[in-house]
């Protein structure tokens, strides 16, 4: 419908209210809900996914899924003696003095003195202490009194005996010329015997004092206790103030005032099977280790099988002396022995660093063993010297902290993982 104008009008009730009805037709187009992906984060969830799976496959080969751990077999480099490789028979036993004492009294006194300690050296003879002798020191006085009057009274009979000598000499020429009547004579004679018996009982009475005296000394010295042998004081029993018997059956009464030991008797008692003792003879080559000193080797000898055995233990006592007096070698000690096919050498006394042959393994013409480290085979170069047994010297390349791989296999590389096996 046209106006005057010519300009078309719209239909009636479309004025203002045909703003209300293009509302209507809005409500009838199609909303978007979602925004489709970008292909720039597409692209970016890709990575994220490769990125977790590349690192889930580079756990799983950390951990050895894809690289599993070798078993092997591991021994620790060690020092060694080369005498091991020549030992026939091992056996332990202890350190004992042959020549042992526990010095005491033949009295029973009070220990007044001690001169000694544990540790000092003492030579035969020697005063080790002293109990109180004042009575001992009187007997001896007296007697020795008796001594010297029995002495006097000697040489009275013999004055005595030369004057009757005289008379009986004189009397007896008086008598043959008829001077002196025989009666005379026979006192003369009498008295001259008498004399001469007097004079005897004189000198068996000094016998007498002489051997008192001996008896009173002897007494005295027992006051002194001596060491009877040269030694080393190894214990103290008593002190200063205790009382000294022969047997310490006394309460509060002491035996012993000492005990020493001869240290040049030191030897090894050792215990051999019965099945093994045809291994041992006099005289045959040993070497001495002490638990005190592990990193030493002394060289000894078996001086002695003991002729019996003992039953409890089935076993026979060999005795092995030291070759060499050491003074860090003490009594008591707990030793091994072992002895030997032949005597050890000079060049033979000093350990050396060693490991077992079947893990040197040859690589370009050059010794090399397999080190653990860190859970990994590291091949190291090594230089090699003596064989003993079993055993190859390791001059250089090694030492004695680390461990290397017993027969380590041809797939064996330098830095495979490893795992320790118990063997």
């Amino acid at each position: 419908m046209r106006d005057e104008s010519g300009q078309r009008q719209a239909p009636a009730g479309a004025g203002t209210a045909g703003q209300p009805a293009r509302a209507d037709l809005s409500h009838l187009s199609i909303g978007k809900t979602a925004q489709p992906f970008r292909r720039g984060s597409r692209r970016k969830l890709v990575v994220i996914v490769l990125l977790i799976l590349a690192l889930g496959v580079a756990a799983l080969f950390l951990t050895g899924v894809f690289n599993p751990a070798i078993p092997v077999h591991l021994v620790s480099v060690s020092k060694v003696f080369p005498s091991q490789s020549f030992t026939v028979l091992n056996a332990s036993g202890y350190v004992v003095a042959q020549t042992k004492a526990s010095v005491a009294s033949k009295i029973t006194g009070l220990l007044v003195k001690l001169n000694v300690e544990e540790g000092h050296k003492v030579r035969e003879g020697q005063v080790l202490a002293v109990l109180e002798n004042a009575d001992y020191r009187a007997t001896l006085a007296r007697v020795e009194a008796a001594q010297a009057a029995a002495r006097f009274a000697l040489r009275q009979a013999e004055a005595d005996l030369y004057n009757a000598r005289l008379i009986y000499e004189r009397n007896s020429r008086l008598v043959k010329r008829g001077v002196i009547s025989q009666q005379e004579f026979d006192t003369s004679d009498a008295r001259f015997r008498q004399v001469r018996a007097a004079v005897s009982a004189a000198r068996a009475q000094i016998r007498v004092a002489d051997a008192a005296v001996l008896e009173a000394k002897v007494n005295l010295d027992y006051t002194y206790i001596r060491a009877p042998f040269d030694a080393v004081v190894l214990t103290k029993n008593a002190d200063i103030g205790d009382i000294i018997t022969p047997i310490g059956a006394a309460q509060q009464a002491q035996a012993s005032v000492v005990t020493i030991a001869d240290m040049d008797s030191l030897m090894v008692e050792a215990d051999v099977s019965e099945s093994s003792i045809a291994k041992v003879k006099v005289g045959q080559p040993a070497e001495i280790q002490l638990d005190a000193l592990p990193d030493e080797r002394f060289p000894g000898r078996v001086h002695m099988i003991v002729p019996t055995a003992d039953r409890s233990k089935a076993s026979v006592q060999v005795k092995v002396a030291f070759m060499e007096r050491d003074p860090r070698v003490l009594p008591e000690m707990s030793a091994k022995a072992a002895f030997l096919s032949r005597a050890v050498r000079p060049d033979e006394r000093e350990p050396v660093v060693a490991v077992p042959g079947t893990a040197v393994v040859e690589v370009d013409g050059r010794a090399a063993v397999f080190v653990a480290q860190d859970d990994r085979a590291r091949l190291t170069s090594i230089e090699t010297g003596r064989t003993f047994g079993d055993l190859v010297e390791v001059r250089a390349g090694l030492s004695t902290e680390q461990r290397v791989i017993l027969e380590p296999g041809e797939g064996l590389e330098d830095g495979a993982k490893i795992m320790p096996q118990e063997k």
